[in-house]
């Protein structure tokens, strides 16, 4: 539409003369984007973008629609006819339209006042959304549904957990083909790495080619993790893989994290990324360009308009288990292809650094330390988390974004609970009380700010930000989890953490509410049944109280996936300050001047024990 109508003489010339046009960064607004998207899908029945929106001067919207041509063709009306009859109605008969929007207004009241239904949190509610993930699973190329297919990583850490709380080896088999076919098909990028937005085709070849940073993030977490719970060695290589992409490519040189690389080069989408076989004969020769097309399934005939998509599709009988994705002799030749490629044509960078993605990328690099021990990781997680600092944060209050030496934009739910998530993610990494402490601040300025007492929930944008006509909360866990969901997983988290009652009890209350709200397709909020997992099974609260940097403990926890565990590490350099945080372990001390661990189960305790084997062995037998 900016092509064809917003740069268009005629259109911006009628646009100017009679209304007041408004484009909006729906990454920068996401309140503005969240109403008005629910009122085009009240009016027309489905949503998408671009959303265009007419409304009075008083924000209130009375016609909505997506996406229009300049001129009316194919039964779509054109957008230069639409606002020419927006024009005469508003000067002819005005009060329909406001007739309209009221009509509009109080559908909206209706759907955003709803009082919260009283609902048991149980079990049924996750074997619901398993039942529902296994019947569209795709069992010949991973995913669920049909194309276009999405990554969708919170499906997949959720189905993790049900294997691991449940037993549940299929929801494991479903993780693992699904992580497997991406990788093999066009999605992933097998000459310069990281993954695509989504697949146009069911086989994962043909994707969207636009690289975002929330999809990186989160598959990384996807694929570390079931690297932690399988040990099969091309889970790790593939995370590996797509966090040198991230590192290479989206990285700030301060430490924030790019939103995307664009799809399109030199007005083509997907030029950068495919080649000919021909293209490929002419860099390497005959005998090793010959090889690279076969590897990678590069042919005459092409799989994208008549070019190709590298992908290891065919490969798909083969097993990856323990086997170098990259052989010796294809690796210096995906090089050469890389850098071919890279002075070939140029790829538009999107260099916003947004809060909530780089929180999301900050708990993929500070996994990845915990469960790989590499500094490197370690030490990109730390830099990304004062980038935010630095720039994203003024007077303890977050900012949306930053560009060009600027933060714009006062901080949404997703940024506040994003953050708080990546912080519990730094202290699980290095058991540094700071990020802890730094976790608790801004949640005490989330429930300040965002929280609603009377329905539970929590709102959108802040109560002291800029009064919209509506106040929305948003549940659904789309292409990355809602804000509610991840509120809730790190509430549970801290209130383990802390012992603090107040914290158990706003938490006990964001279950609830969330589950009033998911019950009928519990399937589409995965991230948030993780939080709803956490509350149904045992807990594990392990304190450490030790005279050295307790190695061996921290060994054990990235050998072996427990998501239901909190580790506290109480040492001489930290007793104040995490006694302050969790006073509870004050009454922790170590015994014969031995590393000592007290392990709880649903809070209550075992007799403390300083042989941490036996202590393992204990915490493996009752996973």
């Amino acid at each position: 539409m900016s092509a064809e109508s917003f740069e268009d003489d005629d259109v911006a010339k009628y646009l100017n003369e009679y209304f007041v046009s408004i484009k909006v960064d729906k990454e920068e607004r996401p309140d503005v984007d969240s109403i008005y998207m629910a009122v085009c899908q009240n009016l027309t029945g489905s949503g998408g973008w671009p959303l265009t929106i007419f409304m009075l001067p008083d924000q209130k919207p009375f016609f909505a629609g997506t996406y229009f041509p300049k001129k009316s063709k194919y039964n779509m009306p054109g957008f230069l006819d639409l606002i020419e009859a927006i024009h005469d109605k508003w000067e002819n008969s005005r009060n329909d339209l406001v007739e309209s929007s009221e009509t509009i207004m109080n559908s909206l009241k209706v759907e955003y006042n709803t009082k919260i239904k009283d609902f048991s949190v149980t079990k049924e509610l996750t074997e619901k959304a398993t039942k529902h993930l296994s019947h569209y699973f795709d069992k010949e190329y991973g995913g669920f549904g049909r194309a276009p297919k999405f990554p969708t990583p919170h499906n997949l850490l959720y189905l993790l957990r049900d294997a691991y709380y449940e037993g549940n080896k299929d929801s494991l088999k479903i993780v693992m083909k699904t992580l497997d076919s991406m990788y093999c098909g066009g999605i992933f990028d097998h000459i310069g790495y990281g993954f695509s937005r989504y697949s146009t085709d069911n086989k994962w070849l043909v994707p969207h080619f636009e690289k975002m940073l929330y999809d990186n993030a989160l598959l990384i977490i996807a694929y570390l993790e079931t690297y932690q719970i399988t040990r099969k060695s091309h889970f790790k290589q593939i995370a590996e893989m797509t966090m040198d992409y991230v590192v290479r490519e989206l990285t700030d040189e301060n430490g924030g994290f790019y939103c995307a690389e664009d799809a399109d080069s030199e007005g083509t989408e997907g030029k950068y990324y495919v080649f000919t076989p021909d293209e490929i004969l002419t860099l390497l020769g005959d005998k090793e360009g010959t090889f690279f097309n076969v590897y990678y399934g590069i042919t005459q005939r092409g799989n994208f308009e008549g070019f190709n998509i590298p992908n290891r599709i065919h490969m798909k009988n083969q097993s990856l288990d323990d086997n170098d994705l990259e052989s010796d002799r294809i690796k210096p030749l995906r090089k050469m292809v890389f850098d071919y490629r890279t002075n070939r044509t140029v790829l538009h960078k999107d260099d916003k650094i947004l809060t909530s993605w780089n929180s999301l990328m900050i708990v993929a690099f500070a996994k990845a330390y915990q469960i790989l021990g590499e500094l490197k990781y370690l030490n990109t997680a730390i830099k990304a988390n004062k980038f935010i600092q630095d720039k994203l944060c003024h007077n303890n209050r977050l900012y949306v974004h930053y560009r060009d030496g600027k933060s714009i934009g006062n901080g949404h739910i997703d940024d506040y609970s994003f953050y708080i998530w990546a912080l519990i993610s730094l202290y699980e990494a290095t058991f540094e009380c700071k990020y802890l402490e730094l976790a608790l601040k801004y949640t005490d300025i989330l429930i300040d700010q965002f929280y609603d007492k009377v329905n539970g929930g929590f709102f959108l944008y802040a109560k002291d930000a800029e009064k919209l006509i509506h106040r929305p909360k948003e549940i659904y866990d789309g292409a990355i989890p809602s804000g509610n969901s991840v509120a809730a997983f790190i509430l549970l988290k801290l209130s383990s953490y802390t012992g603090n009652v107040f914290l158990s009890q706003i938490a006990d209350e964001q279950i609830k509410f969330i589950v009033s709200q998911i019950s009928e397709y519990p399937s589409s909020h995965s991230f948030a049944l993780m939080a709803v997992q956490l509350l149904l099974n045992p807990t594990k609260e392990l304190i450490s109280i030790t005279q050295n940097d307790d190695k061996e403990l921290k060994k054990f926890l990235s050998d072996n996936f427990i998501p239901n565990i909190t580790v506290l590490i109480k040492s001489n350099e930290n007793k104040e300050q995490l006694e302050s945080i969790a006073k509870f372990t004050e009454n922790y001390k170590a015994k014969e001047n031995k590393t000592t661990y007290y392990l709880c189960e649903n809070h209550a305790c075992m007799s403390p024990v300083t042989d941490l084997k036996k202590l393992e062995a204990f915490i493996i037998k009752n996973n």
